[in-house]
This record gives structure tokens, C-alpha cells and sequence, in this order.
């Protein structure tokens, strides 16, 4: 089974019967690279997810260039 970002989730649509759903699925090689460079600069992230992240985006053959926060420019 394919890495996920997140768990799955049932989407709901109004109108129809809960048992008939479909599900929505955050598997990682299915997210944005803007997706994951945002859930990696973003302090709340997990360390586990991070790392998941960082992977997907090697797998993908994108070269991350790490910055220190002081030499960003605003």
C-alpha cells in the first residue's frame, strides 16, 4: 500500500445515504509538489510526515535547497 499524508476520510455529499460515500484518499504521490513543500516548511508538521515528504519529493527527482529562516527574504 501507498504512503499517505493523512488518513482517509469519507467525503460527504448532501443527498446521499452515509452507508454509499465515497472515499477520499491522501496518498502522497498523488499530492502536489506545492502540497508538500508547504506541509514541510510549516511548523506544526509532524516529524514522521516531514520525513514521509521529503522522501516523496527525492522519489520525484526534486533537489530541496535548504535556507535558514534569517536569509529569507521578505
Amino acid at each position: 500500500m501507498p504512503a499517505k499524508f493523512k488518513a482517509s476520510a469519507k467525503k460527504y455529499i448532501r443527498g446521499v445515504p452515509a452507508s454509499k460515500l465515497p472515499m477520499e484518499h491522501f496518498y502522497l504521490h498523488t499530492m502536489k509538489k506545492e502540497e508538500l513543500f508547504e506541509a514541510i516548511n510549516n511548523t506544526r508538521t509532524k516529524p514522521k510526515v516531514r520525513v514521509k515528504c521529503i522522501n516523496e519529493l527525492q522519489r520525484r527527482g526534486i533537489k530541496i535547497e535548504w535556507v535558514k529562516p534569517s536569509e529569507v527574504i521578505q
